[in-house]
This record gives C-alpha cells, structure tokens and sequence, in this order.
C-alpha cells in the first residue's frame, strides 16, 4: 500500500507544487481557497507590468503559510484601465471574460470540496473589481478582498490613500522585490479625488500627461512598505482568517 506523501512543514501550501492526495488533505482541514489575481499593466517606467500580481502572489503565499489555507495558481490578467496612449506589454481582459473565466475555475474547485473563495486583488479599477464580485457558485461562500482597502493615510507621505504605480506601490515593491524597482524613473502625477473616483470607474482614462502612474512614487521607501505591507496582512487576517466563521 503507497502512503500519501505528507504535506510541507512550512511555507505555502500551493494547489500547484501538491498532489490530489495532499489537497484532499488540507481542505479536510480547512476547505477554504485563496486566488490571487493580477494585472498585465503599466505603473510607470518605474515599475515591472506585473507589479499588482507580484505584490499579490506575496500576500496570497504569507496568508497561505500562516493560516494553512491552500493557494491556487495566480490568475495573471486583470481588467485593466484604459490609457490615452499605448504601453508595450500591456495585457486585459474584458470584464465578462474574466467573469466567465472565473465561474469555471471555481466551479471546477467547488466540485472537489473548496466550500470557500478568497479573491484576492490588488487592482482597484471598478470592472476587475465587478468580474469578481458577480462570480457564481453552487453553494461556497466567495470573498473579494482588494488588499488596497485598508486605511493606510497615517503611513503615506504625499497621498491620502493607494493610487496606482504610486507611493503605496511603490514602496511595497521596494520592500518585495526591490531588484524590480527604478525609483531614477519614477514621475509623480496626481489628480483630484474625484478624478481619481472617475479613473477607478473607468469613466476617465490614463492621461496622456501621466507616465502610467497616478500618485507620488518619488516618495516610496522599502521601509514604508514593510509597514505597509504588514498593516495590509495584520488588516486581512483580522477581517478574513481569524473572525469567526459564519452560521450555516
């Protein structure tokens, strides 16, 4: 008789580096599955196009080898912002295309005993937002978390709250993956809040007079995002994995 291979003793526990057998195992334990999900898109000369899934990919790993939750492969495309001028290497989807793309993984996942969807974004643009928050199950509970929607305006300098390829990005980035990070090519360019409100809402494009980014990179520091980053992980564990579980 072959016993199943035991699970790894720390780290995260990826869908993707186990077996059947050891998926089995950890739901039988905890059936719940965080997704992270990505961009293909700019944030500025500064900053690699996958600077939203990078980010993501770190919290959705940390929150997987705390809490021994499974994590699902990245999904890498987003519903990106539109741009009054083109940048090479941009990718999108349409809202209904990852909407649908969405439905079929969880359903597929659904069917083996995930009975919990942990979305997990750091893209706050509306329609991305939308194409996870319409996903349909049969009987799981899904849960959308934009890790930006934490209170973070006591730990910025130039900004009140996270923009895009800006001061909160940036330095998050700094502390993350630094190898990744130009800050001699980083351009601040802010707008209003509401403008800001009608770019998030897709209503208003990238600017022409932007480099990519929105906000105040200049300021971004790999401190700062270690006391981000940790606000944004103490704020999730908090509201997702360690309040109490909801009645039947």
């Amino acid at each position: 008789m072959t016993l199943p291979s035991p699970l790894p003793v720390s780290g995260p526990l990826r869908v993707k580096e186990l077996n059947p057998a050891q998926v089995t195992a950890v739901l039988g334990n905890d059936p719940r599955l965080i997704i992270p999900i990505g961009t293909c898109e700019q944030h500025g000369p500064h900053l690699p196009l996958g600077c939203d899934t990078i980010i993501v990919e770190h919290m959705a790993d940390d929150l997987s080898a705390e809490y021994g939750v499974l994590r699902a492969p990245t999904v890498e495309y987003g519903v990106n912002v539109d741009t009054e001028r083109g940048f090479t290497g941009n990718a999108s989807l349409r809202k209904k295309t990852l909407h649908r793309m969405l439905n079929d993984l969880i359903d597929s996942w659904e069917a083996t005993g995930v009975r919990e969807f942990i979305l997990l974004t750091a893209h706050g643009h509306d329609p991305h937002q939308e194409a996870l928050a319409t996903v349909i199950t049969t009987a799981a509970r899904v849960r959308v978390v934009d890790i930006f929607g934490v209170n973070l305006s006591d730990l910025l300098q130039g900004q009140r709250e996270a923009m895009h390829g800006d001061e909160v990005d940036t330095s998050i980035m700094l502390f993350l993956a630094p190898d990744l990070v130009n800050l001699d090519l980083a351009q601040d360019y802010m707008m209003s809040r509401e403008q800001l409100r009608r770019y998030r809402r897709g209503w208003l494009t990238v600017p022409s007079g932007s480099a990519g980014s929105i906000g105040r990179p200049s300021l971004a520091d790999a401190e700062k995002g270690k006391r981000l980053y940790e606000r944004i992980f103490a704020k999730i564990s908090d509201r997702i994995f360690l309040a109490p579980a909801p009645a039947e």
